[in-house]
């Protein structure tokens, strides 16, 4: 059975998985095609996460197996405190299942309790399922984010997309 749940400091080695898996993918999903951290310095993220009003991760589970990730985090400037940035990835093998959408309701559930107004992410230009997962939700777009970040060397843009929580 398929359920979403609060990460814990014991997934830290099958979240980095998840995320080198869909990182290696051939669509680029993902900022770097290698984990992005240690699995113990992804263990003491989720150590302070839990601990942390402003920040969340959640882990998406089938049976004992880890398939998705969503993280939210508060802006930390008093003038946008009301601003949470969000990410969320679902394995290969289960999306187009409602996942994502699961995941993003979710996102607007912690976004009500944390008394955040807006959610907001960046997605690459071309990913277009992504894109049309946030859309449907309710994402609009506020902007292109050229050259923002660094893909294995390479400067990338990124979509700005936010949600307004009511």
């Amino acid at each position: 059975m398929i359920h979403i749940r609060q990460a814990e400091p014991g997934d830290a080695a099958a979240l980095c998985g998840l995320s080198a898996a869909i990182g290696r993918e051939e669509g680029a999903w993902l900022l770097t095609t290698e984990m992005w951290r240690s699995v113990s310095d992804e263990r003491r993220y989720l150590r302070s996460v839990r601990r942390h009003p402003d920040a969340a991760v959640y882990a998406v589970v089938d049976g004992d197996v880890i398939i998705g990730r969503l993280s939210l985090a508060r802006d930390s400037h008093s003038a946008s405190r009301h601003v949470a940035d969000l990410g969320l990835m679902v394995a290969a093998a289960y999306r187009r299942r409602g996942i994502g959408r699961a995941l993003l309701e979710q996102a607007v559930a912690w976004a009500r309790t944390a008394d955040v107004r807006k959610l907001e992410l960046h997605v690459f230009p071309w990913n277009e399922p992504a894109i049309a997962l946030y859309e449907a939700f309710g994402f609009a777009r506020e902007g292109v984010r050229t050259g923002h970040y660094l893909r294995d060397g390479t400067e990338v843009d990124a979509i700005l997309m936010a949600y307004r929580v009511s």
